[in-house]
């Protein structure tokens, strides 16, 4: 059985993991540059496209993004990409908030939550939570890739026409997919049954009488 200094030292792993994967995917979900596009034509400036917005970047540092007009309007990959960042969003949120009071080290305001039981199966359900999260970010992020390869090397266009290309935000939602994915693989492995820390078991007031009177001596017993 796992020590319990081990497992307080994955479920402290796993959860600075969780919260640091939430704010990845945060960033991913919200950042436009998913996808970029530089054309020789206009080379001054050059394009990003995110799940919230268009923008265009000059060369001289000023960007103006325009929002999308309409939700129905959006091309079917990105529609589907924001639907499943969102559901992650609120799966891994939930999920940190889960793991943060299932630690160890933290201290409820119930009493009932401070029960070893409790806490071990806040941290299942928030690496379960976890698991479901990194699988929901790293959907969509490798769906969109696959399609910009798929057409990044259509034969079917024409070679001066413009290709969209990999922009940081899909590389943040790899890292955030793995990162939730090892979050959840720790709180996991740390909500195995541990045995009972000795310092933490009652000395019975029997034995701890006889310890303080020590051995007696012959004179003593004379």
């Amino acid at each position: 059985m796992m020590k319990p200094s081990d497992a307080h030292l994955l479920e402290l792993l796993g959860t600075l993991l969780s919260i640091a994967a939430w704010l990845l995917s945060m960033a991913t979900t919200f950042t436009s540059t998913w996808l970029t596009l530089s054309t020789e034509l206009l080379p001054s400036e050059s394009y990003q496209l995110g799940l919230w917005e268009t923008c265009v970047v000059q060369d001289l540092g000023t960007q103006e993004c325009r929002p999308y007009d309409s939700l129905l309007g959006l091309p079917p990959d990105i529609k589907l990409a924001r639907i499943l960042m969102c559901v992650a969003l609120g799966t891994g949120l939930l999920g940190a908030l889960l793991a943060v009071p299932g630690t160890h080290a933290v201290t409820a305001c119930d009493p009932r939550l401070e029960d070893p039981e409790v806490k071990r199966v806040m941290k299942r359900v928030g690496g379960a939570l976890c698991l479901a999260t990194g699988v929901l970010g790293l959907l969509p992020v490798s769906h969109v890739a696959h399609l910009t390869v798929v057409r990044f090397f259509d034969p079917g266009v024409p070679a001066l026409v413009p290709r969209w290309e990999f922009g940081s935000a899909l590389f943040l939602g790899w890292t955030a997919g793995v990162v939730h994915l090892a979050a959840g693989g720790l709180l996991l492995a740390s909500a195995r049954r541990t045995p009972p820390d000795p310092r933490d078991t009652p000395i019975p007031l029997a034995r701890v009488r006889s310890q303080d009177r020590g051995p007696r001596t012959r004179d003593e017993s004379v």
